[in-house]
């Protein structure tokens, strides 16, 4: 991927309103790296600087340029309420008129919620990794239980029957 995202950063260069970067985040990025909810590598972010999306598609050259074509560039936000409908401008319009006091707590009650979601998908991953090893485990022991109530000889002595009358 790395030679692909190479061409496309080249491709934009300079470029008034896109910017293609990379950050390494094991090293002088880390901290970006958390702020922006990186957990793996390599991630490809887009978007809004203050709110950065995770991208989904392809890794290749072609895939990269054609999603930067279509999708990357102004989007609606304060600075461009032309680029809004009026449902979006509706709320900008709301969360301009709150204090800024509320409008942190608002963000920080939204991203709680985001977090507490994550955690809930991990716990509910924790559990139905637990089902399957205990699934695991108890498909095991009836196998076992089975090969040691004869399942083994009973097919021995079935093979045995078949090539005894085979040879009469």
């Amino acid at each position: 991927m790395k030679p692909a995202w190479d061409k496309l950063m080249k491709e934009y260069e300079g470029h008034e309103s896109i910017v293609i970067a990379d950050v390494d985040c094991t090293a002088a990025g880390k901290s970006l790296c958390d702020v922006s909810g990186v957990q793996g590598f390599p991630t490809i972010k887009y978007g809004d600087p203050n709110n950065l999306e995770q991208y989904q598609g392809g890794r290749d050259f072609d895939a990269l340029s054609k999603f930067a074509k279509s999708s990357l560039g102004p989007t609606c936000s304060p600075d461009h309420l032309d680029l809004c409908d009026a449902a979006k401008k509706k709320q900008i319009e709301e969360f301009l008129a709150l204090p800024s006091a509320d409008l942190s707590a608002k963000v920080k009650e939204q991203e709680d919620a985001m977090e507490a979601a994550d955690k809930d998908l991990e716990q509910l991953l924790k559990s139905l990794q637990k089902q399957y090893e205990d699934g695991t485990k108890a498909k095991d022991a009836k196998k076992e239980a089975i090969k040691e109530a004869g399942l083994g000889l009973m097919k021995s002595v079935a093979a045995y029957r078949k090539k005894e009358k085979g040879e009469l």
